[in-house]
């Protein structure tokens, strides 16, 4: 059947535009109808399992998942990469926390490491001896296949749960953990493992994905649909606010009294959503190349990334980093309930 004009459109411009409006359909109801919302661990190691093996993230968006530093000046915002800012964002949160001031060698966990690229980061540029764990085996066993074989680079990965972590107390110089928090039903138990196997003196470093806080004030109704769909779109148990994590933090049982600092980089990571959909069409093959059903699979993802950068210009989000050092005196108070295993 030969398409003919519609509304004045050329006939090839119209296919184009049935095509765009058949996928774009097809996208918004698997949107509605195929939720990833949280039930268990299980779910989130699923769903980074799927993300991973079917590549299209990290043909898209490069080896990092998280979201990208574009600096605090807007003019430099449109010039900058979107794989360099997400590079850019492991460098600036490097330096914001002091991480860049611990010897060459010290031992840091990337709790939450993706397929491992900030990881490969800390110890390739700053030498540190880093283990990155995820819940997910699919993301592990690339992050394997993607760090190079080489003495210099003291990196490796391991499956394990950031909510009962199978190491010992006290047994990294530094932990890090980039937008892991998100998927933690509990954030206080998640809290006290960062802090439990960090050493007296070590620092700790986190940036996450944050709600508004509820002292300022209630969700209208938009922002209550808009927060749901955030939720189980993409196995978000709940969001802690920047106050709430912190506070978590700080009056962990593990924490020995450390003060945490925060800052809101929301400014400067912003662009990162749109950057994320507008990567499709800058790399076209990245998607094409691995055949019709990933279109649709980007597809599928598109009204969550502008619904994220909705909520994060219109402050129901906020993007929140956190930093500290545990005190030298630091010591720890378990309960005969803790399900973490001593090495």
């Amino acid at each position: 059947m030969k398409l003919g004009p519609v509304n004045g459109l050329p006939g090839a411009l119209t296919t184009v535009v049935l095509v765009v409006v058949i996928l774009a359909t097809t996208a918004g109801v698997i949107w509605l109808s195929r939720r990833r919302t949280f039930m268990n661990t299980s779910t989130v190691a699923d769903a980074y399992d799927r993300w991973t093996e079917d590549q299209l993230l990290e043909r898209l968006w490069g080896e990092h998942v998280h979201l990208g530093h574009y600096g605090d000046l807007p003019s430099r915002r449109l010039s900058v990469d979107f794989r360099d800012a997400k590079r850019d964002l492991v460098h600036n949160l490097v330096a914001w926390s002091g991480l860049d001031q611990l010897p060459r060698g010290s031992r840091v966990l990337d709790v939450g490491c993706g397929i491992g690229g900030s990881a490969r980061i800390l110890a390739r540029d700053y030498g540190f001896q880093v283990l990155g764990i995820s819940i997910s085996p699919a993301q592990i066993a690339r992050a394997r296949e993607l760090t190079p074989v080489d003495p210099s680079i003291q990196c490796s990965f391991a499956v394990m749960n950031a909510l009962a972590l199978q190491l010992s107390d006290g047994s990294f110089d530094a932990v890090w953990s980039v937008e892991a928090g998100p998927h933690m039903p509990d954030k206080q138990n998640y809290a006290d493992e960062l802090l439990r196997v960090l050493k007296p003196g070590g620092l700790l470093v986190v940036a996450d994905w944050n709600r508004r806080d509820a002292t300022a004030g209630e969700m209208s109704g938009v922002e209550r649909w808009v927060m749901r769909q955030l939720l189980d779109q993409w196995a978000h148990p709940e969001f802690a606010s920047i106050p709430s994590l912190q506070r978590n933090l700080e009056g962990s049982r593990w924490s020995g009294g450390m003060v945490v600092s925060t800052d809101d980089w929301t400014d400067a990571t912003l662009p990162s959503w749109i950057d994320s959909i507008a990567e499709g069409f800058r790399r076209p093959m990245a998607v094409l190349g691995l055949g019709p059903g990933a279109l649709i699979k980007g597809l599928r993802e598109t009204p969550t990334l502008l619904l994220m950068d909705w909520a994060f210009r219109h402050g129901l989000m906020k993007f929140g980093v956190f930093r500290g050092r545990k005190p030298q005196s630091a010591q720890g108070h378990p309960s005969v309930e803790a399900r973490f295993v001593r090495g």
